[in-house]
């Protein structure tokens, strides 16, 4: 199993980045997937996650800046960040998990990629 995030970079307040997520080799014919973040010092947390079917949920602290979506033809899923605060810095990381439902807890998620970095400058 394998899993491609790409995107990260640096940005300033107020800006946009685009993150993407490519899975490989997941056994599931449908899976849950989702977006975590870390940032220095600070334990992971998560941001949003979809579901198969396209449900998805949102951090508060996120809700209203940051879409995912997920083509389930590429296994991709993406992370539209929009309006970034210095505060959203952080190496961002993209998970998998056997159900096809979404989850907001870190332990439910089976696979994980190597994360991106993403740096706001004030």
């Amino acid at each position: 199993v394998q899993l491609q995030a790409s995107g990260g970079g640096l940005v300033q307040d107020g800006g946009s980045l685009r993150l993407s997520c490519v899975a490989s080799g997941i056994p599931s014919t449908s899976y849950g997937t989702g977006w975590f973040r870390q940032a220095p010092g600070k334990e992971r947390e998560f941001v949003s996650a979809i579901s198969w079917s396209g449900g998805s949920i949102y951090s508060d602290s996120v809700k209203g800046r940051f879409t995912i979506s997920r083509d389930n033809a590429k296994n991709t899923m993406y992370l539209q960040m929009n309006s970034l605060k210095p505060e959203d810095t952080a190496v961002y990381y993209c998970a998998a998990r056997k159900s096809d439902s979404y989850y907001y807890s870190v332990s439910a998620y089976d696979y994980w990629g190597q994360g991106t970095l993403v740096t706001v400058s004030s």
